[in-house]
């Protein structure tokens, strides 16, 4: 098989889970974009290692080695990833990547927050935890 097809579909690959890292909202839609990638990635490792194996007579394979080693690395993530998301999704509600800001940046701390009541000032939330 020629090179270039197993590189085009890697692109392909590539491109789609980008735009779906760059576009989704959904925090577990963006995780299964970045995991696109990864596929992408090891689809060209292993391409280039049979290309290169071929040529040079090279009985390593370090391409598949490589490949293993991002694949034992994408389902870490994966799983740390998820638990994230699913414990941020519990506190706050939503999966939503752009509703996931901190609202605790704000200078302004009489500004009443989505419940309706004033926050506590920062004595009062010491005093109140402890």
């Amino acid at each position: 098989m020629h090179l270039a097809y197993p590189a085009v579909l890697s692109a392909l690959l590539f491109s789609t889970g980008l735009y779906g890292v760059l576009a989704r909202r959904n925090a577990i839609l963006v995780l299964m974009s970045v995991e696109l990638m990864l596929n992408a990635v090891n689809l060209n490792l292993v391409a280039f290692d049979v290309w290169l194996s071929k040529t040079a007579q090279d009985t390593l394979h370090s391409g598949q080695a490589l490949t293993l080693f991002t694949i034992a690395i994408a389902a870490a993530e994966i799983g740390i990833g998820l638990a994230i998301v699913l414990a941020v999704h519990r506190n706050r509600g939503t999966a939503d990547i752009d509703k996931l800001r901190d609202t605790a940046e704000t200078d302004d701390d009489s500004e009443p927050d989505a419940s309706g009541a004033a926050r506590p000032e920062p004595a009062e939330k010491a005093e109140a935890t402890a």
